[in-house]
């Protein structure tokens, strides 16, 4: 069973390959996926890369977290599962976009 980690404070300049080589050093990479902006298609400096077993991840965790990558010093834990957010939610606690008058 493969496991997926978070990967924090990433260069901006880093590309899926460079942290594929990176995590290749701890066993297998099944997956990388860098964050990005959605608006600006720019890098947001983490990301998610999946290791083939427990053991794997849990030896990119011991070796890489806090190491220096591409001149910043990254951040590497188990990732935890997506809360489920329903549509909009975000908007309505801060008051963006409503689509009455003030409150």
């Amino acid at each position: 069973m493969s496991t997926r980690l978070y990967v924090g404070n990433i260069s901006f300049k880093a590309t899926e390959d460079d942290v594929k080589d990176l995590f290749s050093q701890a066993g297998e990479v099944v997956s990388v996926k860098l964050i990005k902006d959605a608006s600006t298609g720019r890098a947001r400096g983490f990301g998610f890369v999946e290791m083939s077993t427990d053991e794997e991840a849990q030896k990119a965790v011991s070796q890489l977290n806090g190491n220096n990558f591409m001149e910043r010093s990254i951040v590497v834990n188990e990732a935890k599962p997506q809360e489920k957010r329903e549509r909009g939610e975000y908007r309505e606690k801060s008051g963006y976009g409503s689509r009455g008058g003030r409150r």
